[in-house]
């Protein structure tokens, strides 16, 4: 049988149907990139590297800035203990002064120089006794460099 034109043609196999392939996105062809744009490209790349290490270490916040801030920090907590130290030890002294006589009369004695009805004071001066330097002695006696000795 041979099919005429405009009828179905009839077959004993079940007719498959047909589905559409899906769309899909065609993948761009990636151009192969000259070898002046790399360089440029490693260029700009390893320029912002460089830019941004140096930032990291000397800029506003970087390494070197942390690093003095840190040493500033602790010279100015050794600081404060002294203070806090030294006040300690002024607020002892200045309860002493206020609750022991002997402390009144120690601080009197030595920064007023006041003495006790009946007392005597004695000032002794140290005196440095008169001594000669003996290079300065054996200078003396020996005459200049290249005179000669005269009798």
């Amino acid at each position: 049988m041979s099919p005429t034109p405009g009828l179905p043609v009839q077959s004993d196999t079940p007719r498959l149907k047909r589905t559409p392939a899906p769309l899909r996105r065609r993948q761009p062809v990636a151009s192969p990139a000259s070898p002046l744009r790399r360089k440029v490209i490693h260029f700009l790349l390893i320029f912002v590297t460089v830019v941004l290490v140096v930032d990291a270490l000397v800029g506003e916040k970087g390494f070197m800035e942390t690093m003095r801030a840190r040493r500033q920090a602790r010279e100015q907590e050794a600081q404060v203990a002294r203070l806090r130290q030294e006040n300690a030890q002024l607020r002892d002294e200045a309860r002493r002064l206020r609750e022991d006589p002997k402390a009144i009369e120690s601080v009197a004695r030595e920064e007023l120089g006041l003495i006790r009805p009946g007392e005597l004071l004695f000032i002794l001066k140290d005196t440095k006794p008169a001594q000669k330097d003996s290079r300065a002695a054996l200078r003396d006696r020996t005459p200049a460099h290249g005179a000669p000795h005269s009798r």
